[in-house]
């Protein structure tokens, strides 16, 4: 929903109904993670894609009909058969769809989930997508990171509303989504109610050290890929927001000093990516003292040759940095694509950051056998049902 969260709000102010379509659920090669969403307009127009144009328009068919119903929906979109008009994914995946009407009065949280999503807080938005009782469908739940702030909205019963909103607020803090399943009345044990949590955390961070002209490069990959990206370099004649236009923060500050300040104030998490680019050992063996010491990052990456990694790696050594640490470092930083400019070099450094995020390999998919897409740690997968 965050990346439709502008026009469907517009139609939300406006006091319209808008059909949002959302995955609740992909499981083998489907094309979309769960979460992402289309919504169809009071208009007919189309905003997002819930499969990348697979599915589309039976989604888009299935919304009118939920818009003049007023029910919402869940429905599943399989493997293609040999029929080239059929419905499903040429990819063959599974995806499971949620359609629902959104309006001031079936979401009247909306305009306060903006506001926290806007602000950079943490929100999730529990939504029943499937439970034996019509009534439930489409109810939805906010749930904020703190247990003492306010949420909104109800499953129609406590007892679902308070383990619904506990396990939204672990999702929370992983930024994860995923679909949960309960007994019929919020039950720990059971079927009947399932419940989708959209998971609304601040951007992940991207801090790249080293205002040179590949940092550049960098930072405007991390925008691009949606982090939050902060140049940090203490030569204050390099590090401009000229330079740097790109990105969100540029600070003038050493390295170590500056990831020090930001770990004790509790601004890194297992999200966060780190790229040393500055291979000057005076900056980047005092920053890798601190980053090889943080408890958890998603990446941590340097650049500079072999030789230089050799040297800076017996330097952090007599240090004592021990060998396990020192194994979290990607150094050589990036995949080998064979590129030479900084743009090439920035694509090879955020191939890698991928490749670590999801458990790819790196290695051409034409020379690869199975799965294309990898589950990954985004979203809670479930397998499909059997019945």
């Amino acid at each position: 929903m965050r990346d439709v969260m502008p026009e469907l709000l517009a139609w939300w102010d406006a006091g319209a109904t808008v059909a949002l379509a959302t995955v609740v659920a992909t499981f083998h090669s489907s094309p979309r993670p769960a979460g992402a969403a289309m919504l169809v307009g009071p208009d007919a127009t189309v905003v997002g894609s819930v499969s990348g144009g697979c599915v589309e328009g039976a989604v888009y068919e299935l919304a009118g009909s939920v818009v003049t119903s007023g029910t919402p929906a869940l429905q599943r979109y399989g493997v293609s058969d040999d029929d080239a008009f059929a419905v499903g994914l040429t990819c063959g995946g599974v995806l499971d769809v949620f359609v629902a009407p959104v309006s001031r009065e079936t979401f009247p949280e909306l305009g306060e989930v903006a506001r926290w999503v806007e602000a950079g807080e943490p929100v999730a938005v529990a939504t029943v997508i499937e439970h034996p009782d019509p009534g439930w469908l489409g109810r939805r739940r906010v749930v904020t990171a703190d247990a003492a702030d306010a949420v909104g909205g109800s499953l129609a019963s406590e007892r679902a509303d308070a383990a619904v909103a506990d396990d939204a607020r672990g999702l929370l803090a992983l930024g994860q989504n995923g679909t949960l399943t309960y007994g019929p009345d919020g039950e720990r044990r059971g079927e009947g109610l399932r419940v989708f949590v959209e998971s609304f955390a601040p951007r992940p961070r991207m801090i790249v050290f080293g205002a040179i002209d590949f940092a550049a490069a960098v930072a405007r990959m991390g925008t691009f890929l949606g982090y939050h990206v902060t140049v940090c370099d203490a030569r204050p004649v390099f590090a401009t927001r000229a330079r740097f236009p790109e990105a969100d923060a540029v600070v003038v500050d050493w390295p170590h000093r500056y990831l020090a300040h930001e770990r004790d104030a509790g601004r890194l998490d297992e999200r966060t990516v780190i790229t040393v680019l500055t291979h000057d050992p005076k900056f980047d063996v005092p920053l890798l003292e601190v980053a090889l010491r943080l408890p958890s990052l998603a990446y941590l990456g340097a650049m500079g040759s072999r030789r230089t990694h050799e040297n800076r790696t017996a330097r952090l050594r007599q240090a004592g940095v021990p060998e396990e640490e020192l194994a979290r470092l990607a150094s050589p930083i990036g995949l080998d694509l064979g590129g030479r400019t900084p743009e090439e070099t920035a694509i090879a450094i955020a191939a890698e950051i991928v490749a670590v995020r999801w458990g790819g390999s790196g290695e051409r998919l034409s020379s690869r056998a199975g799965r294309i897409h990898h589950a990954g740690p985004a979203s809670v997968v479930n397998e499909p049902p059997t019945h």
